[in-house]
């Protein structure tokens, strides 16, 4: 396991989901019973990175994390996480940045 010490400004939220998306990998790779030699197969990363992988250790590249969720089966899941579609904060602020009404610029003549 990390050293909370290693990553001390990792907010608690985020070294949870790291530890819950390792453990949910390793759940995932026992449903489908597969050994961790397949795994390491299947994804070309060393044993140590994917052990860190199931620990959920932050200091693992976001790319091998990557690579066990489409070896799982998972893999448009990453492209999902801040889609537009699903981002209802972003589509909150932008329709509070639209303005009350639009004007043509100054200067520019009316042309139809």
């Amino acid at each position: 396991m990390v050293s909370v010490k290693s990553y001390p400004a990792m907010p608690v939220q985020i070294r949870g989901s790291l530890l819950q998306l390792g453990a949910n990998i390793r759940t995932a790779r026992q449903k489908r019973r597969l050994t961790i030699d397949m795994m390491l197969e299947r994804t070309g990363i060393s044993k140590g990175t994917y052990q860190k992988i199931e620990k959920g250790d932050p200091a693992v590249a976001l790319g091998s994390y990557a690579m066990c969720l489409f070896a799982l089966g998972f893999g448009p899941i990453l492209g999902e996480v801040a889609a537009p579609a699903v981002d209802d904060t972003g589509l909150l602020l932008d329709q509070q940045r639209l303005p009350k009404r639009v004007r043509r610029p100054r200067g520019e003549l009316d042309v139809r």
